[in-house]
């Protein structure tokens, strides 16, 4: 029976694995991670614009940020459509 234990043990490996596997895609996808990483974006253009004495530096790193997340809606879209017309396994 040690090879059913081995069989058993193995099993709940990889649904582990399997869980955390999931939970990474769900990140990120998630909404939180792309408003995360459009506020640091935000923040580090912003300071950047600031440092180099950029005319309204708070509102002019507004743009890229924007710009970072159309992309983020776009990118699942271009996803699937490449899978679907180019990746063709």
């Amino acid at each position: 029976m040690p090879d059913l234990e081995n069989l058993e043990l193995r099993v709940k490996q990889i649904e582990e694995r399997n869980k955390n596997v999931e939970a990474g895609k769900a990140w990120e996808t998630s909404l939180t991670r792309r408003g995360l990483i459009a506020l640091f974006t935000y923040l580090a253009i912003s300071l950047y614009l600031q440092a180099i004495d950029v005319p309204n530096p708070w509102l002019s790193a507004i743009v890229p940020t924007i710009g970072f997340l159309l992309s983020t809606l776009t990118l699942p879209f271009l996803k699937d459509w490449w899978m679907k017309n180019i990746y063709r396994k």
